[in-house]
């Protein structure tokens, strides 16, 4: 992250952006990649990374050339957790660490005047501090704790090196969302990983409209969080195509033990380019929307869709254009503007919103 271009992170990926912070990571000298390494027990993580190198450093600095099997007895942890440590700081810090053979230890072989801080700019701070403030619409969901446990690490790893007035951020930024995602973490655990793993998976699921649950068996693709709505985009193999699963609507995900090869010209923003959300359609459709100006005000300052065109209107209204695969997610939307919108084409979708409309008064009409 930069100060000048602050993201946000869906939660799986603070999860994972902040075990990858916490996890000890090695280097593999003949490839010069880091590669992570596999999770530790509960004892040997009694203390962060960042502490067991700080230790490491004092020592190699008093020349008390420590060794692997000392340091773990000490610090609680195993020799190859220090000597990943070791790494890190040799090939990722640049610290001219080597093993001395005569005194059986480390040693630093030039001066080393401080240990190489993390620099963190008032913007990334800034960054860090909006991205766990939207996280707060996970608030109740199996995504809570863990992400509280993973922002509290990242604030005992910076509070000692930056001077920053959290409170006035707190009382500055907020958010606030309606209709979270009740996907379940440990479904979703299984098809994250699946996913990581290209390994086949089978389930139970409930189609919208359906009336009892169907047994899927899939490829899974990606997984995506659309409009706080986590999808499992997926080659069903019954039925030979590629579909879209809501998360909540998946029940007892497991692995079958068959791995494959995800093709190399899948592209999930290929694979959306036509929807509005994530439906999708034969063809592409166009779109003409013409909107008051009270609700122009409102579309004009927002990106709706990569298709969409703008065209002013002289009574302050606007046309709004777009090129759609599915009309199903449009038109939803288009009913939560009420009378200051107007469907111009295509006439199907107009006939769609009058036959609607119709119901509505019979609906809502005096009885």
């Amino acid at each position: 992250m930069s100060d000048k271009s602050a993201f946000l992170l869906s939660p799986i990926q603070t999860i994972h952006y902040v075990s990858d912070m916490v996890r000890p990571i090695a280097l593999n000298p003949r490839r010069g990649r880091v590669r992570k390494t596999k999770p530790e027990t509960a004892e040997q993580f009694s203390r962060p990374p960042l502490a067991r190198m700080m230790q490491l450093h004092a020592q190699l600095q008093a020349r008390k050339f420590p060794n692997c099997r000392k340091l773990a007895h000490e610090l609680e942890v195993s020799s190859k957790t220090i000597q990943r440590d070791i790494e890190f700081m040799r090939y990722q810090l640049g610290l001219p660490i080597e093993y001395d053979q005569l005194h059986f230890g480390f040693v630093y072989t030039e001066p080393v005047a401080n240990f190489p801080n993390i620099q963190v700019s008032e913007g990334e701070i800034v960054a860090l501090f909006v991205a766990q403030k939207a996280l707060q619409q996970y608030c109740g969901t199996p995504f809570e704790a863990p992400l509280r446990a993973a922002f509290r690490k990242i604030e005992h790893g910076l509070k000692d090196r930056i001077t920053f007035s959290w409170s006035d951020l707190n009382a500055a930024i907020s958010f606030r969302s309606a209709g979270q995602s009740l996907a379940d973490l440990e479904a979703f655990e299984v098809l994250s990983h699946a996913v990581l793993e290209s390994a086949e998976i089978e389930f139970r699921y409930r189609k919208l409209r359906g009336t009892a649950a169907e047994t899927r068996r899939v490829r899974p693709y990606h997984l995506g969080c659309v409009d706080n709505q986590w999808y499992l985009f997926a080659f069903d193999l019954d039925r030979k195509q590629l579909r879209t699963f809501a998360l909540p609507r998946i029940r007892e995900p497991r692995r079958t033990g068959v791995r494959f090869r995800r093709p190399a010209n899948f592209s999930i923003g290929k694979f959306l380019e036509s929807s509005f959300g994530v439906f999708q359609g034969d063809g592409r459709t166009m779109v003409r929307v013409r909107f008051q100006s009270f609700a122009a005000q409102l579309v004009r300052e927002r990106m709706w869709h990569h298709s969409q065109k703008i065209k002013e209107l002289r009574d302050g209204g606007l046309e709004l254009q777009l090129q759609l695969g599915s009309l199903e997610e449009i038109e939803r939307w288009i009913l939560s503007w009420g009378d200051q919108a107007e469907v111009l084409e295509p006439a199907k979708l107009r006939q769609r919103l009058a036959e609607l409309g119709r119901k509505f008064v019979a609906q809502y009409g005096a009885k």
